[in-house]
């Protein structure tokens, strides 16, 4: 099957899946197709699907990961010791673990097409994702609490695993508590990627999104903490902050160059 192929049958999978989507009329341009194609997966619910729709999904996945490009961390050079700084799309990274800003609910984000990397994440890894994050929720019976984490396979992502951690939501006023939560999220990250073996991980920027944390501070925090849990373990795993916005990239840089 050709690409364009394989994206075609997986929307009319999903067509079938709904009675309410018979009378979407499949679009003719590429483009059009992949953003009705995320939309669809993005408000999916966590049920099984056939094996051949995973087989046709992970094979078109692959391929669009592999034209969007991939990063290896062994390419990238540390900016101190065991720690880098890179600015790109953290789901075309290849480390041990990536790092994703969840919400409480842990099951991706559900708004079609959303930019928040908890949409591109789930997106990319396809639709097992939700459903293992599904299925530790039921099992769990609560939501998530802030500051702590789950690990689970990546899927399609060039990475091994995704961590999906809850960051604090700032209200008017940043608190000492939403510090604390923060460095929480970092910690607990890490100390899943270590009960792993993972040799390399990948923090997004937690909390500095929608959730209104401030940048600066994060950065700080950020850092702080991954040097106070690496001296304290002794871990030799290399981290990279990843950023996606040049502004983001000289906050981290500074923090950095300022600590060491």
């Amino acid at each position: 099957m050709t690409q364009r192929e394989r994206r075609e049958f997986l929307i009319r999978y999903l067509f079938q899946e709904k009675p309410e989507y018979k009378d979407i009329e499949l679009p003719c341009s590429d483009d059009e197709q992949k953003y009705l194609f995320r939309s669809l997966v993005n408000v999916r619910p966590p049920v099984p699907a056939s094996e051949e729709f995973i087989r046709v999904q992970n094979e078109y996945l692959a391929e669009e990961n592999r034209s969007r490009g991939i990063t290896d961390i062994a390419d990238l050079s540390p900016l101190v010791g065991d720690l880098y700084l890179w600015r790109g799309d953290i789901t075309t990274l290849k480390v041990d673990a990536i790092v994703n800003a969840a919400n409480s609910g842990m099951t991706g984000c559900w708004h079609p097409n959303h930019s928040c990397i908890d949409n591109c994440i789930h997106t990319f890894a396809g639709i097992q994702l939700r459903a293992v994050c599904a299925d530790i929720m039921q099992k769990q019976g609560h939501e998530e609490p802030t500051g702590q984490a789950k690990i689970t396979p990546a899927f399609n992502l060039p990475s091994k695993y995704v961590i999906h951690t809850v960051g604090p939501i700032v209200g008017e006023k940043l608190t000492q508590a939403d510090c604390d939560l923060l460095a929480s999220c970092y910690k607990s990250c890490l100390n899943l990627a270590k009960e792993k073996g993972c040799q390399s991980i990948a923090f997004c920027c937690i909390s500095t999104g929608v959730f209104r944390f401030p940048a600066d501070r994060a950065a700080e925090i950020a850092v702080e903490t991954v040097q106070e849990w690496k001296n304290q373990t002794g871990d030799k795993i290399k981290v990279v902050f990843n950023v996606f916005s040049e502004k983001d990239e000289i906050i981290y840089r500074r923090v950095l160059n300022e600590r060491n």
